[in-house]
């Protein structure tokens, strides 16, 4: 663990990877730090914001070298289980750089447990970890314009649900129905870090 300054209010902490990432993040959701206003998880990376006039920079540094890194085994205590109907546009391609059939694919995605180890990109947008590695591979080398609200896709170690229609150069597996992000609803994020996924065929 790294900790640099980020400004007057803010620490950022340099980590080895997703695991330690969501360690942290659990940690300082169960017990937050006094002064703590604001903790954002990223790929390897956690900010932690905080109250100048109600803890300092050295004593946030203590606290947060003083916190388990383990991920927990589930956050909420539940799994969120995807529908996923398999037919993006991507799919052959996979197969066909993955060396696998498009039927093993989608065992392969189905059959793993996805954790949910941050958002960015777009609200709602959660990055899962836990993709087997034969299901690896580098963002398109020419991003869609347009990818539609439910695509499920895989880029890099992760997959995801698109929640909003929304550029991407990530590889379209499949569609699911399901919204994981909606304001109407409380909470509207079905993929807050820390959530347990499975991806189930339709």
């Amino acid at each position: 663990m790294r900790v640099h300054r980020y400004g007057s209010r803010a620490a950022l902490v340099d980590l080895a990877g997703a695991d330690e990432v969501l360690g942290l993040d659990a940690a300082l959701a169960a017990d937050p730090p006094g002064g703590v206003e604001e903790v954002v998880p990223a790929a390897r990376t956690v900010l932690v914001r905080f109250d100048p006039g109600r803890t300092s920079f050295e004593r946030l540094v203590d606290e947060l070298r003083g916190r388990s890194l383990e991920p927990p085994a589930s956050r909420h205590g539940t799994e969120l289980v995807v529908p996923v109907r398999y037919d993006g546009e991507d799919l052959a391609e996979v197969a066909s750089r993955t060396g696998l059939s498009e039927a093993e694919v989608v065992r392969r995605h189905t059959g793993a447990e996805f954790r949910v180890a941050f958002c960015g990109f777009a609200p709602g947008f959660g990055y899962l970890t836990g993709l087997p590695p034969e299901l690896r591979l580098p963002r398109r080398s020419s991003p869609r314009v347009r990818v539609p609200s439910g695509a499920v896709a895989v880029a890099g170690e992760y997959t995801a649900v698109y929640p909003h229609p929304s550029p991407g150069g990530w590889h379209l597996l499949g569609h699911t129905e399901l919204a994981v992000w909606d304001v109407e609803r409380e909470p509207p994020n079905l993929l807050a870090p820390g959530t347990t996924v499975r991806f189930r065929a339709t």
